[in-house]
């Protein structure tokens, strides 16, 4: 369909202002009207705010990359007891991660350019400019292999009831929630595909070589259950901060239902903030256009890419949000039964 000159050059630009906005949602509701990824963040606030005021979608996120370590857990921990978010898929390093914290522990401020031979004769690690305690974390490894030891080792667990135990568990002495012990006392669901990629693994995994634990994942009931949530809401969000397996694991979830014939045809928003571009070919850097060619994003969706390193888009997208009190207020979210096996319900 072909468009005059007089359509294509219908809306001007609208110079950022110097006004007095001292909110977050004001500064993005103006960014609406600049350029590049200035614009995609303002519109991907706009989108997020079009799935939470919908009642019939369910939103889903993916989250990978060192958002914990990079400060971003309150954040996170905020989407979560305020239904920002239905669902949350991570990797087990973001999930360990905000375990060490949650039992007290911290992360610390370095630089890139350390010794980092140096960092290593003190057991510290690095992650660019962050720093963490390697012998905090071997603990953490232990304490973690020690609770999969406690857990019934006659039956396999989803990587989604595991973390809601764990939760349970870290929830019931620490100072301050974190993602894993709040995800597990606001009943909102965790999923991590590749849990043996990280910590959390390689605590299991060293409590099995010293004999205590023959604990199963069933990463197929797991890919089920994040299934039948899309599959048994009448529409989806997703959210992904950051690309990898959380993204691909969450985009998904179309096409499995179509396989298993749940009668859906892509999820009705999407907002995405990656630093990977689509060029390379890969998921992480993907745009919601070229999911669609796989019936991943519905025909029509709503949906933004915004190419931005998250530990800026999401402090501003989060808070901004946090400032639409109403939405959050009347928002008709989800809730599940967190049992052996998940069960989403509706709530009307």
């Amino acid at each position: 369909m072909k468009h005059s000159k007089e359509e294509i050059l219908s809306e001007p630009t609208r110079p950022f202002a110097i006004d007095g906005a001292t909110s977050a949602s004001a500064v993005l509701e103006k960014m609406c009207y600049v350029g590049f990824q200035g614009r995609q963040l303002g519109r991907a606030f706009d989108v997020w705010k079009q799935m939470l005021a919908d009642p019939e979608c369910t939103i889903l996120m993916g989250m990978s990359g060192a958002m914990v370590p990079g400060g971003m857990r309150n954040l996170v921990k905020f989407m979560i007891e305020n239904r920002l978010i239905d669902a949350l898929t991570s990797t087990g390093a973001n999930f360990f991660h905000d375990i060490h914290e949650t039992r007290g522990f911290h992360h610390y401020l370095g630089h890139p350019n350390m010794n980092d031979e140096d960092l290593g004769d003190h057991m510290v690690d690095r992650m660019y400019d962050i720093l963490a305690d390697e012998v905090r974390f071997r603990e953490h490894d232990l304490w973690i292999g020690g609770f999969a030891s406690a857990l019934d080792q006659g039956r396999p667990y989803t990587t989604r009831e595991f973390l809601y135990l764990l939760g349970q568990e870290i929830g019931k002495d620490c100072a301050v929630d974190g993602i894993v012990s709040s995800a597990a006392k606001c009943g909102v669901p965790l999923f991590c595909p590749a849990i043996a990629d990280s910590s959390i693994g390689i605590g299991v995994a060293e409590n099995r070589h010293r004999g205590e634990n023959r604990l199963m994942f069933d990463m197929m009931a797991d890919i089920l259950e994040i299934t039948n949530i899309v599959a048994d809401s009448p529409a989806t969000g997703v959210i992904y901060f950051g690309g990898g397996t959380p993204k691909n694991y969450v985009q998904q979830t179309e096409v499995v239902a179509m396989l298993i014939n749940k009668n859906k045809s892509g999820h009705r928003y999407g907002v995405q903030v990656v630093t990977d571009a689509p060029h390379w070919g890969g998921l992480s850097g993907c745009t919601f256009e070229e999911s669609q060619s796989w019936g991943k994003l519905a025909k029509g969706a709503q949906m933004v890419n915004c190419h931005c390193d998250s530990t800026i888009g999401m402090p501003l997208l989060v808070t901004a949000l946090s400032e639409q009190k109403e939405l959050i207020a009347n928002r008709k979210a989800p809730t599940y039964d967190m049992g052996q096996t998940l069960q989403i319900r509706l709530n009307s």
